[in-house]
């Protein structure tokens, strides 16, 4: 395995650590932890703790699944040490996003973060050339944003879905997105002017 994959895997087991102990750590869930717009500024921390927050099971469950799912694709795109580096700072910028949404009282989850993960592996397999490893990041990125435009992030604050036990917040997949398509742009920016 690469060094950049190592550092991709690293970090996906870091925030998957992270959830599976927040959430050992306190029953019910530890809303002291999560994603706060009133407290955005007075406890900039929340931005980081947010992630671990998990709400039920299922919601842990289908974010550990996520977790795999990240870190095996950004092992199959081979990505660089600075793609880890760039969802390193995509973590808390995808919650900082949500001051944009203060009618979403609370929020909590990785969900964000991994669509995050998603559009820097679009970024990073669409800057590596032509042929099929291009290809198969515009059809990432597509579904993506397509996903997220389907999703409403300007509607609701939280949506209910059929099968699962929580509300849904798009407008964090939206952040999460937007905020990985720029770390990964400016990772690769500063990677290129540096080994120019």
């Amino acid at each position: 395995m690469s060094p950049g994959a190592r550092a991709w895997v690293a970090f996906a087991a870091l925030l998957g650590t992270l959830a599976v102990a927040a959430t050992a750590s306190a029953h019910p869930a530890p809303i002291d932890l999560d994603w706060q717009p009133a407290l955005a500024w007075r406890e900039p921390w929340r931005a980081w703790t947010a992630a671990a927050v998990h709400l039920s099971t299922l919601h842990l469950a289908a974010n550990l699944a996520g977790v795999l799912v990240v870190a095996a694709l950004g092992v199959a795109a081979g990505v660089p040490a600075a793609a880890a580096w760039a969802w390193f700072v995509a973590w808390p910028l995808t919650q900082f996003g949500l001051v944009w949404r203060p009618d979403l009282a609370h929020y909590g989850g990785l969900s964000g973060v991994l669509h995050a993960g998603v559009a820097i592996v679009a970024v990073y397999l669409v800057a590596s050339g032509p042929g099929r490893p291009r290809r198969i990041g515009l059809a990432i990125a597509a579904g993506l944003v397509a996903k997220v435009l389907l999703e409403a992030p300007w509607g609701a604050a939280v949506v209910h879905p059929a099968g699962w036990d929580i509300g849904i917040a798009p407008f964090a997949h939206a952040c999460g997105t937007l905020a990985g398509f720029a770390c990964a742009l400016i990772a690769r920016a500063t990677t290129d002017s540096s080994t120019a």
